[in-house]
């Protein structure tokens, strides 16, 4: 009859493993990804032109660096692991709606970080992670007056279309007709405009014409203007 010792008793090959990924090596590469994670943050906070800024999505870019340097630490430190990990994420569906393009760039930038600092790559990662948080905040800043909006007119008779469009024309630097709907007694006009110096004043003096109704200005991203 075989006889088992202590050791025989706690011998585990989980056990085996509790030293596969030291613990202070760990804990500098969670570290790292806090710091890279938090830098995306705050390049997704001052590049954020939405509608509505959800803070949330920016704590979920940290989240997702940590996580995905925790990940890529357990992977690499067992080839069978890694083979499981990819059968197990080939089955999990994302059904969450991406409302920004701008969001997925910073969604693959969280996970590449986490995966090029878990992979022993500090210097790419931080190095990498600085030109494309500098190349970001720079395009971002190329904001002016041309960005295009949707000015939206409801005029009394056609006379009162074409003192409106004269108006606008002398005050934007470019005036698009995108759509025009004729009902009794209304003219709904929709204009493409390109501001001059993000001058708006002249919303205001549309509203103020007389036959003129509502007046509404929106920006292509959904900022309402007016």
């Amino acid at each position: 009859m075989p006889t088992f010792t202590f050791q025989d008793i706690f011998k585990s090959s989980f056990l085996e493993r509790l030293d596969a990924v030291s613990l202070p090596d760990a804990a500098i590469a969670l570290a790292l990804a806090f710091c890279l994670g938090l830098f995306i943050f705050l390049v997704y906070k001052k590049c954020y032109a939405g509608v509505m800024y959800a803070p949330s999505f920016g704590v979920t870019l940290i989240a997702l660096t940590l996580i995905t340097t925790l990940l890529i630490l357990a992977v690499t430190s067992n080839i069978v692991l890694s083979l499981g990990m990819v059968g197990a994420l080939s089955i999990v569906r994302f059904r969450t709606a991406i409302k920004e393009p701008m969001d997925i760039a910073f969604l693959f930038w969280a996970i590449a970080a986490g995966i090029v600092l878990a992979a022993g790559l500090i210097p790419l990662a931080v190095v990498g992670s600085l030109f494309v948080g500098l190349v970001l905040l720079v395009f971002s800043r190329q904001k002016n007056g041309e960005s295009p909006y949707i000015l939206v007119v409801h005029c009394a008779d056609q006379a009162v279309e074409g003192q409106v469009r004269a108006l606008v024309e002398a005050r934007v630097r470019r005036l698009n007709l995108k759509s025009k709907s004729v009902a009794p007694g209304q003219i709904e006009l929709n204009y493409e405009v390109r501001l001059r110096d993000a001058d708006t004043e002249f919303i205001n003096e549309l509203g103020a014409m007389d036959g003129v109704g509502n007046v509404v200005l929106v920006s292509y991203n959904g900022d309402y203007m007016g």
